[in-house]
């Protein structure tokens, strides 16, 4: 089928218009050339006639000479041009009666020529042959200007049919279509992929037509195709921020505190929802166990946990999936330093998988559990080493307390018992105030001691535990106890900070118990940006010559723990009056 194009159909109308239009005016030019020609020989006709009439007069008024000369004007003007272009054609009505009346003339001439008298009845007949002529003349100029009328009519009317067909063809095809294909681009524009041109020709609007719905149902496609992607990666980034949000949570938890087995549940429950599987279970072991001590699952949860009673055969094959009872059985174990805290179990159909982003996941809170776990069991292994450790200096300190306290008590009783044997009284008495006055040193010392123990430093920080030491120290005594810490911004290590602390108790209470003084100064720096300056002051009597015999035991414990702390402890006498004890050692921090 040819393909109709509305260019060269406008083209085809104005060549038809301008073909029209410049062939009418042509004919009418041509036509009316003719007629003017066709004046030129009736005036000519006209001017025989009224010769025919004065060369009868001149031939009977007798002037020879007139009637020659007449004559030869009546020949020559049948010799004219214009004569002979009207009765060249002799088929015609004109060239007809034009030769009827040049044979009357010869006629008249032949007369002429013989002398003869040219009667009046025989000019008669030849200007009634030249009326004929004439009148044929005038016809056939009628029948040009009726060509002409008719032709500029036809030409108009073919003309204006053209123009009303081009107008027709302008609205039915080129108007209305580029209406409608205008309405389908804004609706394109508004973001509607579903609109559709109804144009449906061969010609230009036709193509653009088609073209405009091919873009559209391409466009629609990729479109559609893109918010497809646009929703997949939104569902992607959405699960996957459910799956890194859970991992967080999970390892934040972990970090800030130990994980009991109801926050093992919480986290299996979670791992259920953010994992998108069926059916999850977690079991733990101990380390020399081959059967589960605990085996969790989501709640409420429509499955049965594992039947079997020996986990060995799951974690020695390792991670990996088998198919078990028609079921795909995926298994993570929880390890960490070789050390295997349980499996977490995942079961899905026969014909199913475990996407890998699942199977990572679930290996990831695996890895976190074993973490957890494995904390777990190092905190406690801290605790009883701290345990073993608190334990050995409890005994350490009763050793070097009370264990002599009571060791030289026994000495005494031993003096005694001879001396009542020998009835001695003066080693009696000196016994008895020995005795006297060594429980009052072991009750001292045992009182002491559990001041000791009870001391600690909780969750507030070092600068906490001695404002209530500070608290407790005004409360004891009329002494002005000033803090001075400058400690805040240091990293310092648990026991560094319970070293410092029964330091600081040690000392400030000995300054409460023999300074007599006012004021009492305790202050913690760095002055040097690396060693830890301790400072306890007051402006009390000094300490005496024989401080080893003052409070022994309290200074026996300031020196063992600053070896632990690895510095130098100090005691001396101001100058200006009071007890100053000063401390330096290098914090665990700057040591790493």
């Amino acid at each position: 089928m040819m393909t109709t194009s509305i260019i060269n159909l406008f083209r085809v109308s104005l060549a038809v218009i301008v073909i029209v239009a410049s062939g009418s005016a042509l004919t009418g030019f041509l036509l009316l050339e003719k007629s003017e020609k066709d004046a030129a020989v009736i005036n000519a006709a006209g001017m025989h006639r009224m010769l025919a009439f004065e060369l009868v007069a001149a031939q009977q008024a007798n002037q020879p000479d007139d009637v020659a000369r007449i004559a030869a004007d009546i020949n020559q003007r049948w010799q004219h041009p214009l004569v002979e272009f009207h009765t060249a054609d002799p088929a015609t009505n004109a060239a007809t009666t034009a030769v009827i009346a040049r044979q009357q003339w010869q006629k008249l001439e032949q007369q002429l020529n013989d002398n003869n008298v040219i009667s009046y009845d025989e000019t008669q007949h030849y200007v009634t042959a030249l009326q004929n002529f004439v009148m044929a003349l005038q016809q056939k100029s009628e029948q040009r200007m009726a060509l002409v009328r008719g032709a500029l009519a036809v030409s108009a009317f073919i003309i204006v049919g053209v123009f009303f067909f081009l107008l027709y063809i302008l609205r039915r095809r080129i108007d209305d279509p580029l209406t409608h294909i205008m309405g389908v681009c804004r609706r394109l524009i508004q973001g509607d992929f579903t609109a559709q041109s109804k144009v449906k020709s061969d010609d230009e609007l036709g193509q653009l037509s088609s073209a405009l719905n091919k873009m559209s149902d391409t466009v629609s496609y990729f479109y559609g195709g893109l918010e497809r992607r646009v929703a997949q990666q939104t569902a992607e980034l959405s699960r996957k921020n459910r799956v890194l949000s859970f991992l967080y949570d999970t390892a934040r938890s972990i970090i800030v505190h130990s994980y009991d087995y109801a926050n093992y549940q919480d986290v299996i429950e979670r791992l259920y929802e953010v994992g998108e599987v069926d059916d999850i279970e977690l079991c733990l072991l101990t380390e020399e166990g081959s059967r589960p001590f605990l085996q969790m699952q989501p709640r409420p949860n429509s499955k049965e946990p594992c039947s079997s009673q020996n986990c060995a055969s799951c974690i020695k094959a390792g991670p990996g999936a088998s198919v078990i009872e028609d079921k795909m059985v995926y298994r993570f174990v929880l390890k960490r330093e070789d050390q295997e805290y349980g499996v977490l179990i995942v079961r899905c159909d026969k014909n199913a998988t475990l996407a890998p982003w699942q199977q990572q996941l679930m290996a990831s809170t695996a890895d976190q559990l074993a973490l957890s776990q494995s904390l777990k069991t190092e905190e406690e292994q801290v605790r009883r080493l701290a345990l073993m450790h608190e334990r050995t200096v409890i005994a350490r300190e009763l050793h070097d307390s009370l264990a002599q306290a009571l060791s030289y008590l026994k000495i005494q009783v031993t003096r005694l018992q001879k001396a009542v044997e020998k009835e001695d009284r003066e080693v009696i008495d000196d016994v008895s105030t020995e005795l006297r006055e060594g429980l009052n040193a072991a009750y001292k010392q045992l009182r002491e001691l559990l001041t000791t123990f009870r001391l600690k430093v909780d969750g507030s920080g070092l600068y906490s535990a001695l404002q209530t030491t500070v608290k407790q120290l005004s409360e004891q005594s009329e002494l002005q106890v000033h803090l001075d810490y400058r400690l805040n911004d240091i990293p310092l290590a648990p026991h560094e900070e319970i070293h410092l602390l029964q330091i600081i108790r040690e000392a400030s209470q000995n300054a409460v118990n023999h300074s007599e003084g006012q004021n009492l100064h305790i202050a913690l720096t760095q002055p040097t940006g690396s060693d830890i300056e301790l400072t306890i002051s007051d402006d009390g009597v000094g300490i005496p010559e024989n401080a080893e015999k003052l409070n022994h035991y309290g200074l026996a414990i300031m020196q063992e723990r600053s070896r632990n702390l690895g510095g130098d402890l100090d005691m001396r006498r101001r100058e200006q009056g009071g007890t100053e004890v000063s401390f330096r050692f290098t914090p665990d921090y700057l040591l790493q």
